[in-house]
C-alpha cells in the first residue's frame, strides 16, 4: 500500500496526547476539557487522542460508569461527555489551535446492549443456544462476527460518519490485530477517500498491520524497560531490542513510545511505580528515538502519581503549578525542529547509558541518558566543529573534538545542533 510521506514526515516530529475525558475534570465532559486545549497546544501537543466517545453499555457493566471500550452505539456520543454539537465544538477548537484529533475505535467487540444486537444480531457471534459471547474474560462486551461482511460494512460506515460529519483526523484502533487486516484495508480505502492525510494508529505489535497503519505500539520496549529498571540489566539489552524491532517494522512504519497510557496507569502502575527515578529519562528517549512517536497521557505533566480508576469516577487533581509542563514543552518543541531524513546513530557510551544522535545538520539532536543509579562520565568525540544548545539549560556548546559531561543518576543532556 502506498504510504503517505506527508503524514510520515509530520508524525516524525509530532507529539500525541491521550485524553481520558471522564477523569480529566470534575465535570468529566468535552466542554470542561476544552478549557485545557490552549495549554496543551502551548505544551507542544500536535495530536489529541480521545479515548472512546460513544455511549457505554449498561448490561454487564463494570463498575459504576463502565468501560469506555464497551460501546452501545458507534454513531452516538456518550451523553456524560455532552452532545454531538459539544463534540463538534471541541473538534473545531482543536483544529483552530492547529492540532489534529484522532478518536479511539473498537472494531472487535461491542456492548451487550449495542443497538446492532436488536437490529442485526447476526453481526455478533452466537453460541448453539443463540446467546452472544464475550471475547476472553471481557464479560462486559460481546464478540463481533468477523465472517459477516455486512457487520464490517456497518462498522466502516460508522467510521466514515465521524470523518464526514465531524472532520476528525484519524483513528487509534483498539487491539487492532483482533480484527482481520482485510477489514482495516477496506476501512482505510473507504475513509481515505473522504479525507486525505488521516492518521492511523494501531494498538498492536503485528508488523503486518503497517500495511494500513502509520504507527504501532512499542509494547516490547515498555516491558523491557520496566524489567531493565527493576532487574538491573544492561543498556545493551535495550539496544538489541531496538535493533530487532527496527528490522521487524517496515521502513516507513513508526512506533508509539510511552511511559504511561490509560491501561498501564490503571492496571500496571504509574510511570513512577514502573520506572522509578528513570521515568523522565525514558520520556526523553521516547521523544528523540528515530522510529518513535511519543505519547503523553492525561496528567503526566503534573506529574500524576496515582493510578486512575478505570470504571469509576476518579478525577485528575490539577494544581496551578504543573511541575513537568516545561519538561514536555521543551521536548515537544525540540522534536518539531528535527531534520527530515533517517540518520540515526548510537555512540559508544558508559555502562547503563545511551549516547545517540538523531539527524544531521541544524535541528539534529545529540542525547545522553544516564540509566545508572550512580554518576556516569560521558566523553563524546565529534570529528567536525558543531555548535549545539542544551535544550533544558539553554547553555551553548562547541564540539571541536571531544566534550565531557558528568551526569547524575537518571540524568540526561539533550543538545540540539544550531549550526
Amino acid at each position: 500500500m502506498h504510504h503517505n510521506y506527508e503524514v510520515f514526515d509530520f508524525l516524525k516530529r509530532a507529539t500525541i496526547y491521550e485524553v481520558n475525558i471522564r477523569q480529566y475534570t470534575a465535570e468529566g465532559n468535552f466542554k470542561a476539557f476544552q478549557e485545557h486545549l490552549p495549554r496543551l497546544r502551548q505544551m507542544g501537543v500536535d495530536i489529541i487522542w480521545l479515548m472512546p466517545i460513544h455511549p457505554i453499555g449498561k448490561i454487564n457493566r463494570k463498575g459504576t460508569l463502565g468501560s469506555y471500550y464497551s460501546i452501545q452505539n458507534f454513531t452516538e456520543i456518550n451523553r456524560e461527555f455532552g452532545t454531538l454539537s459539544d463534540f463538534k465544538n471541541l473538534v473545531d477548537q482543536i483544529h483552530a489551535l492547529g492540532m489534529k484529533i484522532i478518536i479511539d475505535w473498537v472494531a472487535n467487540h461491542a456492548a451487550w446492549d449495542n443497538v446492532w444486537t436488536k437490529s442485526n444480531p447476526e453481526y455478533f457471534i452466537q453460541n448453539e443456544m443463540g446467546e452472544f459471547i464475550s471475547p476472553y474474560d471481557w464479560t462486559d462486551v460481546i464478540q463481533i462476527n468477523h465472517q459477516n461482511e455486512a457487520a464490517h460494512e456497518a462498522m466502516i460506515a460508522s467510521m466514515s460518519f465521524w470523518i464526514e460529519v465531524f472532520d476528525v483526523d484519524g483513528f487509534r484502533a483498539d487491539l487492532a490485530h483482533l480484527t482481520p487486516l482485510e477489514f482495516w484495508i477496506k476501512a482505510k480505502q473507504k475513509v481515505d477517500k473522504i479525507k486525505s492525510n488521516l492518521i492511523w494508529l494501531a494498538e498492536t505489535e503485528d508488523e503486518n498491520y503497517h500495511e494500513v497503519f502509520d504507527i504501532s505500539f512499542a509494547w516490547k520496549w515498555m516491558h523491557k524497560t520496566e524489567s531493565f529498571c527493576k532487574e538491573n540489566q544492561s543498556a545493551n539489552s535495550l539496544k538489541v531490542l531496538l535493533f530487532s524491532e527496527k528490522d521487524r517494522i517496515p521502513k516507513n512504519g513508526l512506533q508509539l513510545f510511552f511511559t504511561s497510557n490509560h491501561d498501564e496507569n490503571s492496571w500496571n502502575g504509574t510511570e513512577y511505580e514502573k520506572y522509578g527515578i528513570f521515568a523522565k529519562a525514558f520520556a526523553v528517549f521516547s521523544f528523540f528515538y528515530s522510529h518513535s512517536v511519543p505519547l503523553i497521557y492525561s496528567g503526566q505533566e503534573l506529574p500524576n502519581n496515582k493510578r486512575l480508576s478505570f470504571f469509576d469516577k476518579d478525577t485528575i487533581q490539577w494544581q496551578h503549578e504543573l511541575a513537568l509542563f516545561s519538561f514536555y514543552q521543551t521536548l515537544s518543541n525540540a522534536r518539531k525542529l528535527l531534520p527530515i531524513g533517517d540518520y540515526f546513530h548510537f555512540y559508544d557510551a558508559p555502562e547503563r547509558s545511551f549516547i545517540f544522535q538523531n539527524g544531521t545538520g541544524v535541528g539534529a539532536m545529540i542525547v545522553m541518558i544516564n540509566l545508572h543509579h550512580e554518576i556516569n562520565y560521558f566523553n563524546l568525540v565529534i570529528d567536525h566543529p558543531v555548535y549545539a544548545i542544551n535544550i533544558f539549560t539553554k547553555e551553548k556548546h562547541r564540539f571541536s573534538k571531544n566534550i565531557e559531561f558528568e551526569l547524575e543518576a537518571s540524568g540526561f543532556v539533550c543538545l540540539q545542533i544550531i549550526q
